[in-house]
C-alpha cells in the first residue's frame, strides 16, 4: 500500500492529518441574469458544506461567463443590488467552477478585485460565509471571485501547493488561478492595478505561491495560517514542514539570481494556539517577504503593536516598512487562536467569531496597494 495514496482507506488517518491543513479555477463571458441572487452573506449566511455531496449540481449551471477575443465589452446581468453568480470556466482540458461576488454599487466603473482561495473540505459559498468577505466587498466595493477546487483534483478539496508543477507561473494550479484572475478582470472591467489575492490553509498557501510567480498582476496578498514558499515537494514533506514550521522558504532561481522583480506586499495572519499549522510557519512567510525585497539587514526593523479585540483574542501586530516609511507587509499573531479565519463568523467552518476581524484588517490593507501603471 502506498502512504501517500489518498484512494487508500487504510491510511485515512494520515490524510485526516491533511485535511486542514495547507494542502490543501476560463474562456471567454456572459451571465444569463436569472441566474443572479442577492448574496446570502448581506443577510443570512450562505449554507454550511454539506459533506459527501458535490458543492454546486453542475447540470443547473447555466451560467456561462464569455469575453470576446479583442473586446472591451462587458456582459453583466443587468439586475440592481448584489449578485452572487456561479460560473465555469475552461482551462486546458479541464472545466472549473467558481462563484463571483458583484457589489450592488457596480454599474461597469472599474472596481477593485480579490481573489479567495478556500481551505480543505471548503467550497465558495462556506468560505464566503466564514469570512464575510461578501459584506466587506459590498461596504468597500469590490469585485470577489471564489475558484473551488474540485474533489478530482485532490480528494480533500485541498489546493495542491506543495507539487512543484502548481507553484510555477507557466503551469499546474498557479496558471489556471492567474488564467482566471485575468478573464474576471476583463469581463468585469476591474481595476487592474487593484487586484488581490486572500487565502486560508490550503488557499493560503496557494496566494503564496502566486505571489510570488505572479508579481505582476496581484497588487498585494493576504495569507491566512498558511506556509513559505516552496517548503515541500510532496504530501509527507509538506504534512512535517506544517507541523514543525522549521522549513525555511526556497524560491525560485529565477528570484535569487539577478535582478528582482516586485515583491508583494503580504499580511499575514497566523493563530499561536494552531496545532494544525505551526506558527512559526507565519515567521517563515515574513523571512521569504524580505528575502523578496532583498537585502533584509536594511530594512529598518518592524513596529510592534499589541492588543486586545473587544469581546476577542489579545494580538501582536508588526508593522513593516521601507527606508522611506512605504508599508511592505503585516504580521498579525493571534492568541488563543487554533486553526481558524480570525473573527470569522461561525456559519462557515474552521472560523473563531472572536477578534480580531482578518477580514477588516485584509481589506484596510490591500487599499494601501496598487500597481504602478505600465
Amino acid at each position: 500500500m502506498n502512504p501517500l495514496d489518498p484512494l487508500d482507506s487504510s491510511h485515512d488517518t494520515f490524510w485526516s492529518l491533511l485535511m486542514l491543513g495547507p494542502l490543501g479555477l476560463m474562456a471567454p463571458f456572459s451571465i444569463d441574469p436569472q441566474t443572479t441572487v442577492a448574496s446570502p452573506a448581506l443577510k443570512a449566511s450562505p449554507r454550511p458544506v454539506r459533506q459527501g455531496a458535490p458543492p454546486y449540481d453542475s447540470d443547473a449551471l447555466n451560467v456561462q461567463l464569455r469575453v470576446a477575443e479583442s473586446s472591451t465589452e462587458r456582459l453583466l446581468p443587468d439586475a440592481e443590488g448584489p449578485r452572487w453568480l456561479s460560473s465555469h470556466f475552461e482551462h486546458g482540458d479541464d472545466t472549473h467552477l467558481f462563484k463571483l461576488y458583484v457589489p450592488g454599487s457596480y454599474t461597469g466603473q472599474p472596481l477593485p478585485m480579490i481573489l479567495m482561495l478556500h481551505g480543505a473540505q471548503q467550497d465558495p459559498d462556506d468560505f464566503a460565509a466564514g469570512t464575510e468577505m461578501n459584506a466587506a466587498a459590498e461596504a468597500e466595493g469590490y469585485i470577489v471571485v471564489y475558484p473551488l477546487q474540485s474533489e478530482s483534483a485532490n480528494p480533500l478539496r485541498c489546493w495542491n501547493w506543495f507539487r512543484p508543477a502548481d507553484r510555477m507561473r507557466g503551469s499546474g494550479e498557479t496558471a489556471m488561478l492567474a488564467a482566471l484572475t485575468s478573464e474576471v478582470m476583463a469581463a468585469c472591467n476591474v481595476d487592474r492595478a487593484r487586484v488581490y489575492i486572500a487565502g486560508m490553509s490550503a488557499g493560503g498557501a496557494m496566494a503564496v505561491n502566486l505571489a510570488v510567480t505572479h508579481p505582476d498582476l496581484y497588487a498585494a496578498a493576504a495569507i491566512h495560517s498558511g506556509v513559505a514558499f516552496g517548503i515541500a515537494d510532496e504530501p509527507l514533506s509538506a504534512l512535517c514542514a506544517m507541523k514543525d514550521g522549521m522549513v525555511k522558504a526556497r524560491l525560485p532561481e529565477a528570484l535569487t539570481d539577478g535582478a528582482r522583480p516586485r515583491a508583494v506586499p503580504l499580511i499575514v495572519f497566523h493563530g499561536e494556539a494552531d496545532d494544525t499549522v505551526h506558527p512559526r510557519n507565519s515567521d517563515q512567510i515574513v523571512a521569504m517577504s524580505e528575502l523578496l525585497l532583498g537585502a533584509p539587514h536594511a530594512q529598518p526593523p518592524a513596529s510592534t503593536h499589541t492588543g486586545n479585540a473587544e469581546n476577542g483574542h489579545a494580538y501582536t501586530r508588526r508593522v513593516f516598512r521601507d527606508r522611506e516609511g512605504v508599508p511592505t507587509g503585516e504580521q498579525w499573531l493571534v492568541h488563543g487562536l487554533g486553526h481558524a479565519w480570525s473573527g470569522g463568523h461561525p456559519a462557515g467552518s474552521h472560523t473563531d467569531v472572536r477578534g480580531p476581524h482578518a477580514t477588516q484588517a485584509i481589506v484596510q490593507f490591500f487599499g494601501q496597494f496598487a500597481l504602478e501603471s505600465s
